[in-house]
């Protein structure tokens, strides 16, 4: 009888910029897999919380950029990018989990969330959450959709995450290993990069 073998689930770490992430997969061992950039959206304000939203209720009128909206329509405008970064989520990982067949993705790990106001308006209307809810919509769509295929969700401490990469491996400084995994797949290689690369490396480590 033909003997089935058996792969070890990899972990994906995630680094957002705006609407997009940078998600770089690791092997159980810290082995590279995989590196990609995804868009959660496209054609559509990429801020809409700190940018619609702040111009609804009087915040940064004098900037060159800022236009007349109502409370009403930046609502609208925030549901319509949560739906899209929904589906952008989902189409992302579904792809990146076809490309590393027949390695299984068993986590991924995010950027920790702080608390939020429950509702888009008290979020737009508190300039402190206004400030933070377009990065935190787009992790949690990236959460969400991770939860959906059975994927673990590792959320990381940003201050924390190089730390606890460098004793996960067994060293005292992550940057050489990192360095060195930048050198053997090319460029680009840069900081979202390398801070997505060691919170995959911790979540791998954290599943064995």
């Amino acid at each position: 009888m033909a003997r089935t073998r058996v792969h070890r689930a990899a972990a994906v770490g995630a680094a957002e910029h705006g609407n997009s992430a940078v998600l770089v997969t690791v092997t159980p061992e810290g082995e590279f897999l995989d590196r990609r950039r995804i868009d959660l959206t496209r054609d559509l304000p990429t801020h809409p919380y700190h940018h619609e939203g702040s111009w609804a209720v009087g915040r940064y009128l004098n900037s060159p950029w800022a236009r007349t909206i109502s409370l009403v329509d930046a609502v609208a405008l925030v549901e319509r990018v949560h739906i899209a970064a929904a589906r952008g989520a989902r189409e992302g990982l579904e792809e990146l989990a076809a490309a590393t067949r027949p390695v299984p993705i068993a986590s991924i790990a995010i950027r920790m969330c702080p608390e939020l106001p429950p509702t888009i308006e008290e979020r737009i209307v508190d300039i402190r959450s206004a400030n933070m809810a377009d990065s935190i919509m787009y992790r949690q769509a990236l959460a969400s959709a991770a939860e959906a295929r059975g994927w673990t969700v590792h959320w990381y401490d940003r201050k924390q995450v190089f730390r606890n990469a460098a004793a996960a491996v067994g060293r005292e400084d992550i940057d050489a290993f990192l360095s060195a995994m930048g050198r053997s797949i090319g460029p680009p290689w840069q900081a979202n990069h390398k801070l997505a690369a060691a919170a995959a490396i911790v979540a791998a480590m954290d599943q064995r």
